[in-house]
């Protein structure tokens, strides 16, 4: 591993993507397993991933290991073998993406994290291998077209504003943490009821189905894979699709589409249907809002006028401001999207 390689700028290892010739598979997978030393695991597989040429965001924890990447196509026998190969991985199922893109990562982040996933639980107060069934696709449609069923997004709202299940309940959270306290507490009266979670690709889903049990509710379920399984499952298996929009991920798409369905508005004007996310332009704000072709055109990539103004200021002046209009920017989008969704 070469240090130069490591320490090349965003837009350096952009322009290198741009020059492969080569295709990259997307794809993700985690496993809750106990990992003794995850400063050291976390090292191993930083330099085993650089080398195959890999790209992505992974976390290594003692309670397991959370990996969202990419990986050139000619190196994916030798990168298989060797997640396989680790007894800690070995037979863990790959999620792949449902719309390939190569450039979904730009670079390799490998971290040793207290958790896989920020829950904010904690895990000696509960059994948190514990989990509620898994749910195939098409039981998954059955509990959405089940009256008696509740149907739980467990993503954050700017992801299932984009995109959620049918008649699924989208509490208005802004992390996983608080949605954990938000739905125990929002179902507090169907702990007997048949609850279905669903998430991006399962693995908030193993946390909170084990939470919702220790807190009295009996009848747990989730969608095995998440929406992305869910998706290779219809299309497989010529299921209907209960999805409508787009499902967000945590990579340089920010979306991938599960259905034509448009079911957000633009933070900006409110009044066109978007579902594509922006960061807003200004680095210091570079907050995540939904745009318009027109607005984003007309404001040049900023989330407001005021961000676009902050960009002509000295940069000590910019970081001040910034960060004050960043949390008004946050907070008038998400007004917007109240109004929007009520």
């Amino acid at each position: 591993m070469k240090k130069k390689d490591i320490l090349k700028s965003k837009q350096e290892q952009i322009a290198e993507l741009q020059r492969e010739q080569f295709k990259r598979s997307t794809l993700s997978f985690y496993r809750y397993v106990q990992i003794k030393n995850p400063s050291k695991m976390r090292d191993f597989l930083h330099e085993k991933l650089f080398d195959f040429g890999c790209k992505g965001r992974i976390y290594v924890a003692k309670e397991g290991i959370n990996a969202q990447m990419n990986v050139p196509e000619h190196n994916w026998d030798e990168f298989n073998t060797f997640i396989q190969s680790q007894p800690e991985f070995n037979g863990v199922p790959y999620k792949f993406a449902v719309e390939e893109d190569s450039k979904s990562f730009v670079k390799l982040i490998v971290k040793h994290k207290q958790k896989i996933v920020a829950d904010g639980l904690d895990d000696s107060t509960f059994d948190a291998s514990d989990t509620g069934t898994y749910l195939t696709a098409a039981e998954m449609n059955a509990y959405i077209e089940n009256p008696d069923a509740v149907v739980v997004d467990m993503r954050n709202a700017y992801e299932s504003e984009v995109g959620h299940f049918k008649n699924a309940i989208t509490p208005d959270v802004d992390t996983f943490r608080e949605e954990l306290k938000v739905v125990v507490d929002q179902l507090a009266d169907k702990k007997d009821a048949p609850i279905a979670l669903y998430c991006t690709g399962g693995i908030r889903c193993e946390k909170a189905s084990a939470w919702m049990k220790h807190n009295g509710f009996k009848n747990v379920h989730h969608l095995r894979g998440g929406i992305i399984d869910y998706a290779h499952q219809v299309q497989e298996q010529g299921l209907p699709n209960k999805f409508k929009g787009k499902n967000f991920v945590f990579d340089e798409r920010l979306g991938e589409r599960i259905s034509d369905d448009i079911i957000s508005f633009c933070h900006l004007c409110t009044a066109e249907k978007s579902d594509t996310h922006y960061h807003c332009k200004n680095q210091f704000c570079h907050v995540l809002y939904l745009g318009c072709k027109s607005c984003v055109k007309t404001k040049k990539g900023y989330c407001s006028v005021w961000c676009r103004g902050y960009d002509l200021l000295p940069i000590r002046l910019q970081k001040f401001l910034a960060k004050l209009r960043k949390d008004e920017n946050k907070a008038q989008f998400k007004k917007n999207r109240l109004k929007l969704k009520h």
